[in-house]
């Protein structure tokens, strides 16, 4: 049922009062189509910073965000036709891969050399990926797409397969208003679905913006814990400073990290400073999957550590690797770590396949 307009009641009621109550909805189609605009407006939460997507040149419709979401879902954008975006994102693991995949799957079976990050608040990224080669979300896909171990396909097929598709130039038409299919318009398709990936209703969220949420004893010792122990990596609402960084889980590295983009020795063995949130829901962790659980992750940080030339000062003081924790300690920090699952985010229906 479409609702034109909601109505405040009694004369006590100011004019501001009641112009800002008034939310005017545009409505459409039965089914997926029946949603509000509202639910495709991108709003900043307000415990955030401010993003840095260029919406000014890709502005969020609800044509352009469903047209992003079934391209994520289908794996016509894969050489063979078996690998979508959501093979390796999916939603009920904050959009990670999970632990039966360690290493993404690709086309032939084919596994990559990395452990699938989650997808979350990337409107608010200026790098991405492990090594940060991508500097815009907007070439974020065409990463997955090319990469001969996850999809294999090139961009120019791509947008040959959509063009010669029964229902996507329809679809493109109604998002950009144009005749032929390219990879732009696909690429903008792609962002506007994923900017709107945000993660930012979580019991922490709700603890920090005054909304009816407490945090236990035991969830505030372990906040006030990481804020001494894992703040200076992990650090503001995105709970990550996205510098890149060697934390120590290896010596050697045929994986050179962020080496493999500036080509300098000094960062050998660094990767993205990753975000925490949904951080119970996202096993196994390191960019090597190499940690199965957080308490191993806790672990590997008190007493686990090893040394390397381009390991991180913060975990070499000179009289110790690592970082000074109790078992207690990182017990408490865990029991933090769970109130930023987004339970809101996981089940959110606007992120579902709907083909």
């Amino acid at each position: 049922m479409c609702i034109s307009k909601l109505l405040l009641s009694g004369k006590q009621a100011g004019s501001v009062l009641f112009a800002a109550s008034l939310l005017l909805f545009s409505c459409q189609s039965e089914g997926d189509e029946g949603l509000m605009d509202i639910t495709y407006r991108f709003e900043k939460p307000a415990n955030f910073p401010e993003p840095t997507y260029t919406f000014e040149n890709n502005p969020v419709t609800p044509e352009g965000f469903r047209l992003g979401r079934r391209l994520f879902f289908d794996p016509l954008l894969s050489r063979d036709g078996s690998v979508s975006c959501s093979n390796c994102h999916q939603q009920g693991l904050a959009f990670a891969d999970g632990p039966q995949h360690p290493f993404s799957v690709g086309v032939d079976n084919q596994l990559g050399i990395r452990n699938a990050p989650p997808l979350a608040n990337l409107a608010f990224k200026r790098e991405f990926f492990w090594d940060g080669g991508v500097t815009h979300l907007d070439f974020v896909p065409t990463n997955a797409i090319e990469n001969e171990l996850e999809m294999d396909e090139s961009l120019a097929n791509v947008v040959d397969k959509l063009n010669q598709h029964p229902e996507y130039p329809a679809l493109f038409k109604q998002a950009f208003g144009v005749d032929t299919i390219t990879s732009p318009y696909m690429l903008h398709a792609f962002s506007q679905f994923m900017v709107m990936m945000i993660s930012a209703n979580s019991k922490y969220d709700k603890y920090v913006r005054n909304e009816g949420e407490t945090l236990t004893d035991e969830e505030l010792k372990g906040m006030r814990l990481f804020e001494e122990k894992c703040g200076a990596c992990h650090s503001g609402e995105l709970f990550s400073d996205f510098s890149f960084r060697n934390n120590g889980i290896s010596t050697t590295f045929s994986d050179e990290g962020r080496a493999r983009i500036t080509e300098h020795p000094s960062d050998i063995g660094k990767f993205r400073v990753p975000s925490l949130r949904n951080i119970a829901r996202t096993a196994p962790y390191m960019h090597n999957a190499r940690l199965k659980t957080l308490e191993e992750v806790l672990a590997h940080y008190a007493s686990g550590v090893q040394e390397s030339s381009t390991l991180d000062p913060l975990l070499n003081d000179g009289a110790q690797l690592g970082i000074l924790m109790t078992d207690e300690e990182q017990a408490q920090i865990i029991t933090f770590l769970e109130t930023l699952t987004d339970y809101e985010f996981i089940a959110d229906e606007r992120f579902q396949n709907t083909q």
